[in-house]
């Protein structure tokens, strides 16, 4: 018999982390989008989705810790605000927002069912 304490299941933070990182690689390619087509200020989308993109990128690589889940969350918040300056944002924040809260819940299912 052991005497270690019985370990929580681990997290599926996989497929958040995999959200992040293909929000980040399309929030890169809306910057000329959004120039091009909509004729936004190439700097304001640079900057505005820019930032977004590598906030994207470092909370895919944090994922795993709890706040970079809440922080995640409120990126996409932040995503979906950022239409104000780049309107492709409203949509690109609303399906990735989806997503998230999707890859949440099935987080949560498959944890539950480990733990069972």
């Amino acid at each position: 018999m052991s005497n270690r304490a019985p370990q929580a299941p681990p997290r599926p933070t996989s497929l958040l982390a995999s959200v992040l990182a293909c929000e980040a690689v399309v929030i890169g390619l809306a910057i000329p989008v959004a120039v091009v087509v909509q004729g936004t200020g190439g700097r304001t989308a640079g900057l505005v989705c820019g930032t977004l993109a590598v906030a994207a990128l470092l909370l895919a690589g944090l994922v795993r810790r709890r706040w970079a889940v809440a922080a995640g969350s409120l990126l996409q918040i932040l995503m979906i605000a950022a239409g104000f300056m780049v309107p492709t944002m409203f949509f690109l924040g609303a399906l990735f927002g989806a997503l998230w809260v999707t890859s949440l819940w099935l987080g949560r299912s498959v944890s539950r069912k480990a733990e069972q």
